[in-house]
């Protein structure tokens, strides 16, 4: 058996193993073990772990995750998630469909404080599920919302998936937040002309909320500027080179703990519990790290991410198929697993096949980029797909009384957006480079 035969057969003993629920990262560290041993044996896999996590863990870009995971969750108790609701929903909440749409638009907000799309949805579906029962919204309507909305945590930057994929494709953390900007503010649209159309075709479906007065709806806006603030010293910061985005999300995790015991009221108690939460997430992303990098050494002994990527080259077939292939790749993963784990997984076998490849003339650091924004959209779209479909889980979890197959029902006008925008971003790369190269 070749190396490259071998390669895919441990490939499919990794599928295998997540199909019986095998943790992402226990079972990455199994097989990239397992294929080590066999090919060169067992002193020099003990070697290679001897060193390995030291030298993952070291890396100081990988310190911006727990910072950023750690201010969602103080922004999350210092209640500016309830604020960014309110503020939309006093200016569109009196359109029809109009609360949905402001529970996008704070998902939005959200995302641009916290990075992480579970957390975007779980923090959301608090604040807005009750006023949308109250109103009487459609139970599809209103859990699909709350779940897709949840999907911007990753797209508006920071994000904590576009981070690690800027480590493993050796790019620029500043200009992938860049390029994330006019896709993740895409998304937000295009879910709320989703949800627009969605209550033209279903009338009774998204009722209109109450019309706020100007007044109202200036207190509102004014309540949302700690929000505004943080957004502003976070990505102001990277982009004005004041701060490096490990520094930049320092800063911005202080004045989260700031706003969270001025304005959330939280004491000793809370904070071990954000602490806490912090760890947990970040025990399990640094264990997916450790295992991914166990798997791709393995896999760059096989050489099969080369062979792959010579093949492809050699196939003839049209870059513009190789692309819809490796999204369809990234959509049947998302039925098995999460976003994080696709991009650890995948990226080290398709980026060179990406890099290639010719796309409409791009220089390899826009290829590059474009290809982390399209990666990006993608594996976000397995947070509301069955049968893993995270988000769809934690927002059921807070609405126990409609059935999960309402909310994956609830879903599919936002998975028919994500569609037409992956479909712009491949033909228009400009949609991602615009502000790198006006910014950069």
């Amino acid at each position: 058996m070749s190396g490259v035969e071998f390669g895919f057969l441990m490939f499919g003993a990794l599928l295998v193993l997540l199909a019986i629920r095998v943790p992402i990262g226990v079972a990455m560290l199994l097989t990239g073990a397992t294929g080590y041993v066999t090919i060169t044996g067992w002193a020099p896999l003990l070697n290679y772990l001897k060193t390995v996590a030291y030298s993952r863990y070291s890396v100081y870009d990988l310190s911006v995750i727990p910072m950023f995971l750690l201010m969602g969750q103080l922004a999350s108790r210092g209640g500016l998630s309830k604020a960014l609701f309110n503020a939309a929903n006093a200016v569109i909440g009196h359109w029809r469909g109009g609360v949905a749409m402001a529970a996008i638009g704070a998902c939005a907000g959200f995302g641009a404080i916290c990075g992480s799309s579970l957390a975007t949805a779980a923090t959301m579906g608090q604040v807005a599920l009750p006023e949308l029962r109250r109103l009487k919204y459609e139970p599809a309507l209103a859990t699909g919302t709350l779940a897709a909305g949840g999907t911007l945590g990753i797209l508006i930057p920071p994000s904590i998936v576009l981070v690690v994929y800027a480590i493993l494709a050796e790019q620029n953390i500043a200009k992938l937040f860049m390029a994330a900007f006019v896709p993740g503010i895409l998304a937000a649209l295009g879910y709320m002309v989703a949800i627009a159309v969605y209550v033209r075709l279903k009338p009774g479906s998204g009722p209109a909320g109450e019309r706020h007065t100007w007044a109202q709806r200036i207190h509102a806006l004014r309540d949302v500027w700690p929000v505004l603030l943080l957004f502003l010293v976070v990505i102001g910061g990277i982009y004005g080179g004041i701060f490096t985005p490990t520094e930049a999300a320092a800063v911005g995790t202080a004045g989260a703990l700031f706003f969270a015991v001025w304005l959330g009221g939280m004491r000793w108690d809370g904070l071990v519990e954000c602490l806490y939460g912090t760890a947990e997430a970040t025990g399990m992303i640094f264990l997916i790290l450790l295992g991914a990098d166990v798997l791709n050494v393995f896999l760059a002994l096989t050489q099969m991410p080369a062979e792959l990527a010579q093949w492809v080259g050699r196939s003839g077939f049209s870059p513009l198929v190789v692309m819809f292939t490796v999204i369809a790749i990234y959509v049947v993963l998302g039925c098995l697993m999460d976003s994080l784990s696709m991009i650890l997984l995948t990226i080290p076998i398709f980026l060179p096949i990406i890099m290639g490849l010719d796309y409409w003339g791009l220089n390899p650091t826009d290829k590059s980029i474009w290809f982390g924004i399209l990666a990006l959209m993608v594996v976000e779209i397995g947070l509301i797909t069955p049968p893993v479909g995270m988000n769809v889980y934690i927002i059921n979890s807070l609405a126990r009384d409609v059935p999960m197959a309402a909310t994956f029902k609830g879903v599919v006008p936002f998975l028919i957006s994500d569609a037409v925008r992956v479909t712009l971003l491949i033909f228009f790369p400009i949609l991602s480079l615009w502000l790198v190269r006006l910014l950069g």
